[in-house]
């Protein structure tokens, strides 16, 4: 299989793959879950008017950070299990990193990436340590959230919740050069191996249909897209 590289801090490489991934193991439907540090409380996920293109995540009216978007939190203590949600990042300046003890080491890694956009992680209660450098702070998701979801979105944008930030259907985007383009369709937000569904680097058009049991759908690099 091969690899998309993602430098992290430390030179730690992400694990995200690339070309045409089948996986049938990992969790079903949507992931829920919420909470968030004593600082924090819920937030909704974004809601969307339709035709109105989505951008990763819009914010919520009165939302309030679960905890910062930098520092090593541990997990039960200083951040609860559940799914957040990181909006406003440019640059793939955001690292984050899901891990299994606190040794800092490369087997301690469980799961991470580099975000411009939007970033939705599930922490597991399993979990030990969540770091975080750079992001805008995390907020808790509502999984119970409702809204309009958009038939467009930010080719740049991150990461989509279906059936939330965009609607299921078959998406078109155009003007991709030298395989910058890459997409992923997603069971859930723990970002392993088993959480890949599809995905693909791109030049030129990319075609792909995001089905309404898909749980996210991640974009980096891509033209805008448009629900044909």
């Amino acid at each position: 299989m091969g690899m998309k590289a993602k430098v992290a801090l430390g030179a730690v490489v992400g694990i995200v793959v690339i070309g045409a991934v089948s996986a049938n193991a990992g969790n079903d439907g949507k992931d829920g879950g919420s909470g968030g540090s004593g600082s924090g409380s819920s937030a909704s996920a974004g809601q969307h008017t339709d035709g109105k293109k989505a951008s990763g995540g819009a914010k919520a009216a009165e939302k309030k950070a679960a905890f910062d978007g930098d520092g090593e939190y541990q997990v039960g203590s200083d951040v609860k299990p559940g799914t957040y949600r990181t909006t406003g990042n440019t640059d793939d300046m955001c690292y984050w990193e899901r891990a299994k003890d606190a040794k800092g080491e490369m087997d301690s890694l469980l799961a991470n990436d580099n975000v411009s956009g939007t970033s939705y992680v599930t922490i597991k209660a399993t979990d030990k340590l969540f770091k975080s450098s750079g992001c805008a702070d995390w907020e808790a998701v509502d999984p119970k959230a409702k809204g309009k979801p958009a038939s467009s979105m930010d080719g740049d944008g991150g990461m989509f919740r279906v059936g939330t930030d965009i609607a299921p259907g078959t998406y078109r985007s155009t003007g991709n050069a030298d395989d910058s383009c890459y997409w992923e369709r997603t069971r859930d937000a723990e970002h392993g191996l088993n959480s890949i569904i599809a995905n693909n680097n791109v030049t030129g058009s990319a075609v792909v249909t995001i089905s309404a049991t898909d749980a996210y759908f991640k974009s980096a690099g891509c033209g805008d897209w448009k629900k044909a």
